[in-house]
């Protein structure tokens, strides 16, 4: 039987942004993984970018306020690779991707 681990939390980074993260490891292989920042605007959050394995291939997907997405694949095949990439961008970057959210909304 294999050793499965699944891991989900959510993270501040202030009281108006946040982490999501969910992963999913089978022998210390990511398997699957949805990470993604999120921003809080008139009494809802919205997703801002995402990271995700949906569609069986690693990619980013960009949001804007009426979750339209422009998605790009991530020329990392290995998922463990993938996530840690995913992690380190959405975390160095999150203020960066809200400021280019908040601009597209004219907000």
């Amino acid at each position: 039987m294999p050793i499965t681990k699944e891991v989900e939390f959510v993270l501040a980074f202030s009281q108006e942004d946040r982490y999501r993260h969910y992963h999913l490891r089978i022998k210390g292989q990511v398997i699957d993984f949805v990470v993604q920042y999120e921003t809080f605007i008139n009494g809802k959050w919205f997703p801002v970018v995402r990271y995700d394995t949906s569609h069986g291939f690693a990619h980013r997907d960009l949001l804007n306020i009426k979750h339209e997405k422009r998605k790009t694949p991530l020329f990392i095949t290995d998922k463990n690779d993938a996530l840690t990439f995913a992690e380190n961008d959405i975390k160095d970057n999150w203020e960066v991707y809200k400021q280019r959210f908040l601009r597209e909304a004219k907000i």
